[in-house]
């Protein structure tokens, strides 16, 4: 059983930084991919960020040129920079993995707030 143990999320100006952390442990195969997945009241989840693990990225269009996906995969971390953060990115942070069987997994989930 894949765990999940996220952190990093907050209370931040618009304008401002978070940088969140999710570490992974347990797995007996290899993890493929990892990304963010965000969920703000009243609106479905959302992915935000993808990593595989050779180390291509994808982003959501609306925080493009504003957050970075990277990931330690000596660690299994996969870690979310969020730098000239908007209200609009409020919402709660999932992280979620994909190992090689193909099985996902998702963090329990952290949250993001940012005032203007």
């Amino acid at each position: 059983q894949v765990q999940l143990v996220e952190s990093g999320g907050g209370l931040v100006q618009a304008g401002g930084s978070l940088r969140l952390s999710c570490a992974a442990s347990g797995s007996n195969f290899p993890i493929n991919r990892m990304g963010w997945y965000r969920q703000a009241p009243g609106k479905q989840r959302e992915l935000v960020a993808n990593i595989f693990s050779a180390g291509a990225t994808s982003y959501v269009e609306s925080v493009k040129g504003r957050f970075t996906i990277s990931r330690d995969n000596a660690k299994n971390t996969v870690y979310l920079q969020m730098d000239n953060l908007k209200p609009e990115d409020t919402a709660v942070y999932y992280c979620n993995v994909q190992i090689r069987t193909g099985y996902l997994y998702w963090g329990q989930g952290t949250q993001v707030t940012v005032s203007s």
